[in-house]
């Protein structure tokens, strides 16, 4: 067996494309485009390329928007008060605060200053609540994507045993209830689970396998179930090299599907975040709610 590579990059030009055309029929309903505001703190060189893409793939799809560039000695009190002032501003449908902060920003506590309805990436508490009881589409953009890939393979996820390696607030946990959403039996693993010398026993049960761990060739090929379905969202830098969290080589003899890294996950969680920004507008406009 040799696995079909998931290409993230055409599964998001075919989200755009479809973006696109929302975008349009929603600036003849509504009279106007989202307009989403990207605040990043300082000039982190990943950061500016990932805003970089952010700004392409908008541009693409026909939606407003802008990158603020605060200094980065700004206090919290100072960020808090620029994220309510985007609050207030009616003209602005989405607001993130872009990874990484500097150490002295508390990310968690800005991100649940950010009006739940203006909340492009889902990680305010109110949107991460409205996940867990199925009341919300703004939800978190990474976990998103990994949903994006696993109904690209046409495999039904009800009954299928998901396995998730990872358990952090922004990957692991939210994926668990997006799969749970679709009667999926979940488990998910973490440090623990490795401790306990159990990792490999569960891995080898999963016909759909989720690693977000960062950790490079955390998960070897032989210990995938033949024919699952695997997504890696571990992106790792090893010499030269960006490489995921699953031995990609020999992973791919076993899986049916597998994504690849760089190329998986990564372009389609850009996308992800101009749908949030999409549901924001419509649910500030009432459209569709």
């Amino acid at each position: 067996m040799m696995a079909t590579i998931l290409d993230g990059k055409a599964l998001s030009q075919k989200l755009q494309d479809s973006l696109k055309k929302e975008v349009a029929r929603l600036k003849g309903e509504a009279g106007g485009v989202p307009h989403l505001v990207n605040v990043m703190i300082g000039k982190e060189p990943s950061a500016c390329a990932y805003a970089n893409s952010q700004k392409r793939v908008a541009e693409y799809i026909g939606i407003s928007y802008d990158l603020e560039t605060l200094p980065a000695n700004i206090t919290q009190k100072d960020l808090v008060a620029f994220v309510k002032k985007l609050d207030a501003d009616a003209s602005v449908h989405g607001v993130m605060l872009h990874k990484p902060v500097p150490a002295h920003i508390d990310y968690r506590a800005v991100g649940n200053q950010i009006d739940p309805s203006k909340d492009m990436e889902g990680v305010n508490v109110a949107n991460i609540g409205k996940m867990i009881l199925g009341d919300t589409k703004i939800i978190p953009c990474t976990p998103a994507a990994v949903m994006e890939h696993i109904h690209s393979t046409g495999v039904l996820l009800r009954g299928k045993e998901a396995v998730i390696v990872g358990h952090s607030e922004i990957v692991g946990k939210p994926l668990s209830m997006l799969l749970l959403a679709e009667y999926a039996t979940v488990t998910v693993c973490h440090i623990a689970t490795s401790e306990a010398g159990k990792l490999t026993e569960h891995i080898g049960w999963a016909d759909v396998l989720i690693v977000a761990v960062g950790k490079p060739a955390l998960v070897k090929g032989d210990w995938i179930k033949e024919g699952a379905v695997v997504i890696d969202v571990g992106i790792n830098r090893v010499g030269d090299r960006i490489v995921g969290d699953v031995e990609f080589e020999s992973a791919k003899r076993r899986a049916s599907f597998i994504t690849p890294v760089p190329g998986g996950v990564g372009p389609v969680t850009v996308v992800m975040l101009m749908r949030n920004g999409i549901e924001a507008f419509k649910l500030q406009k009432r459209i569709g709610f």
